[in-house]
């Protein structure tokens, strides 16, 4: 079968590489068409536009950006008509993704999947009619969207289990490296690690980097400090948002910084929950301009507590979520300081992740997806 595949960021490329694997193995004939990255590509089919032509943060960005935007759009819709492939698959990328959504539902007979729903429970759920009148079937890798999507608003959803669990659990099963290698092919010294992981887009490093690091930096004589490089972002970027900090800014080895650190500054979005995974004590930064204002709206918009993936799936507080106005120096210092020296805090934090951990389930979210996926598409042919 044809499956077309639209992912609008790195998570979403690496989400659905490794989905594109697992339906390759259930569909001996399966063929890809996609706007995806180098990742999608690696497993094989033809990509059309690279997400780092799709990825635009923020309202200024957003309108700079809309001639190109809009030609992506009218160029994505083109081409999956002419491809006519069986299904469409949707992964996360809401503000693209649903406008698709509703463009193939209105003009042809494909059918759609969603794979990583859209987080319209955080804001924006007006977005439910959009996904209840467009997308046929949705893959959740949230134990909580259930409750939401089914309960609250009536529409049956998948929830086949969490592909970071996957991603993470592959790379600790095959992963030997000690700490002193790591040490020695990185250039670092001995000393303990704290790693700063402030997001994958531009502006939430130049947001976020700079802060990290001050604060950081007053612990920096018992420790190191290890910026994880998002992939796609040019090293000249980093130095500049560091102001010649003593930091080391490694590209490409996320996971193995995470496996050697003993606490992270970490940006909110999938890293907290790669973080919680390896059990590294975090906390969650996400510094914001105008932050009294942010904080203002985000308490009238925003429709859940919490802004971590880790707190979200726990249902509390297991890490401490430092947003707009709340992320200072001064605070993001006494937060790392009691991670780092208070080991009853620290012992609460790992017991929150044992948590967080229990309520994701076992390994195999994109084996499981593909399986639905493809026993959907072939029920509807038979």
């Amino acid at each position: 079968m044809k499956y077309y595949l639209i992912a609008g960021e790195a998570s979403g490329d690496l989400h659905a590489s490794h989905l594109m694997a697992a339906l390759k193995k259930e569909d001996a004939q399966a063929r890809f068409r996609f706007f995806g990255g180098d990742l999608m590509a690696s497993v094989g089919g033809k990509p059309v536009k690279h997400y780092r032509e799709l990825a635009y943060m923020g309202f200024i960005p957003v309108l700079l950006h809309l001639r190109t935007i809009f030609a992506n759009m009218k160029l994505c819709k083109e081409d999956i008509v002419a491809w006519q492939p069986d299904v469409v698959i949707l992964v996360d990328y809401p503000g693209f993704n649903l406008n698709i959504a509703r463009f193939l539902r209105r003009h042809t007979h494909i059918p759609v999947y969603y794979y990583i729903s859209p987080k319209i429970w955080a804001w924006k759920e007006y977005r439910i009619k959009n996904i209840k009148s467009d997308v046929d079937e949705l893959f959740s890798i949230l134990p909580f969207e259930v409750e939401f999507f089914e309960k609250k608003h009536h529409y049956p959803i998948h929830y086949v289990g969490n592909p970071t669990v996957d991603e993470v659990a592959a790379f600790l099963a095959s992963y030997r490296e000690t700490r002193e290698d790591f040490n020695r092919v990185h250039g670092l010294d001995g000393k303990d690690i704290i790693a700063l992981l402030p997001g994958s887009r531009r502006q939430e490093i130049k947001d976020n980097l700079p802060r990290m690091i001050r604060a950081a930096s007053a612990l920096q004589e018992g420790y190191q400090l290890v910026v994880a490089g998002a992939p796609g972002i040019e090293p000249e970027y980093y130095s500049r948002c560091m102001g010649g900090a003593d930091a080391k800014l490694l590209f490409g080895v996320t996971y193995p910084l995470l496996v050697h650190a003993r606490a992270a500054l970490v940006t909110s979005g999938t890293a907290t929950l790669e973080t919680s995974l390896f059990r590294v004590p975090q906390v969650v930064c996400y510094y914001m301009s105008m932050g009294k204002v942010i904080s203002l709206l985000k308490r009238c918009v925003l429709k859940v507590k919490y802004v971590s993936l880790v707190n979200l799936i726990a249902g509390r507080e297991v890490v401490r979520e430092l947003v707009a106005d709340q992320m200072t120096v001064k605070q993001v210092f006494c937060e790392l300081k009691r991670l780092l020296y208070d080991p009853v805090r620290t012992d609460e934090v790992k017991a929150g992740y044992d948590e967080v951990i229990r309520r994701l389930g076992e390994p195999g979210a994109p084996a499981r997806a593909a399986h639905i996926m493809v026993s959907l598409l072939l029920s509807k042919r038979g």
